[in-house]
Parts: structure tokens; C-alpha cells; sequence
């Protein structure tokens, strides 16, 4: 299951991300956590790994830059996105070099770019840190991936007085 973070700290964006993103991926397969305060999102941050993380840059409080460069430290391997109304290219272009922000997009965005954006995230996310595994929900699960990752280890070989051989 892939996981998005969004913050934005006006909610007609947020819900405008949210419902982009919910549009182009099924709630089955990705999972959007949504945040006006940025203090909350890098709290969550630290609770739960993202894949993708984006972030609008002018907020009170903690800029994007700020936050993506926290969330850099928490999560080196979640791709980080700047979405911005900003024209300051200077501010910008710091925020991509302090936070490694894989794609800036200008506000307003084009939806078919958003979603080919976190497309692209995703992809990188993959390349750069292999894939979460899923989590075992119970042994059976257990040993089906221990089995899977190592053939003939779930097997026990016993002995006629009930020890295990070991080979």
C-alpha cells in the first residue's frame, strides 16, 4: 500500500490536492493523509512512513522548505514535492537544494501533471529504497514469507529421540 502525505495550509488546496490525487489513485492501493499545520504533519511523519510527501511552501509557522528538510531526516527515502504560488525563485530554489525536492509545480497546477508527478515519485521511491513488506498477520503469513525468502527453512528435520538436525 503506497501512502501520501499532503499539507497545505488553505483547505480549498488541500481538498483540491486530495481530490486530484483520490480521482487518479484508488483508496485500496494509496493511502492520502492530509494536513493544514505543518507542526501535525511532521508529528504524523514521524509515526508513519510516506512514500510521496507534498507540500505547499509559503505557510505560517514552518515554511515547505523547512518541513521537507524535516521530513528529509525522518524519511530520507519519501520523495518530496513543492507546490507553490510562489514567484521567488531564490526561495525556491533553496528549498529544492536544502530539502532534495524531486519536482517543484506552480500553484495553480494542472491536474494531468500532479498525477504524473506522484506517478514519477513513486517510480523513484522504488528505485532509491526497495519496497515496504506487508505486514504478517498472523503466523501463517510468517512463515510464508520466511519460506518464500529462504526455501526449505520453514522444514524441520527431527531425530528418532525428538531433536532437531541441523545441517
Amino acid at each position: 500500500m503506497r501512502r501520501i502525505l499532503i499539507l497545505d495550509d488553505e483547505p480549498s488546496v488541500l481538498s483540491a490536492l486530495r481530490r486530484t490525487l483520490r480521482a487518479a489513485f484508488p483508496s485500496d492501493d494509496v493511502v492520502i493523509e492530509a494536513f493544514d499545520e505543518p507542526e501535525s504533519a511532521v508529528l504524523r511523519a514521524g509515526e508513519q512512513d510516506f512514500d510521496i510527501v507534498i507540500s505547499d511552501y509559503r505557510m505560517p509557522g514552518l515554511n515547505g522548505a523547512d518541513v521537507l528538510q524535516l521530513m528529509k531526516g525522518l524519511q530520507p527515502e519519501a520523495v518530496r514535492i513543492v507546490v507553490s504560488a510562489t514567484t521567488e525563485i531564490l526561495e525556491v530554489a533553496d528549498a529544492v537544494n536544502r530539502a532534495e525536492v524531486f519536482r517543484y509545480l506552480a500553484k495553480p497546477w494542472l491536474q494531468e501533471e500532479l498525477v504524473a508527478t506522484v506517478r514519477e515519485g513513486f517510480a523513484r521511491r522504488d528505485r532509491l529504497a526497495p519496497p515496504r513488506p506487508a505486514p504478517a498477520h498472523g503466523q501463517d503469513d510468517v512463515l510464508r514469507r520466511l519460506e518464500q525468502d529462504e526455501p526449505g527453512i520453514t522444514r524441520v528435520d527431527w531425530d528418532e529421540d525428538g531433536n532437531i538436525r541441523l545441517f
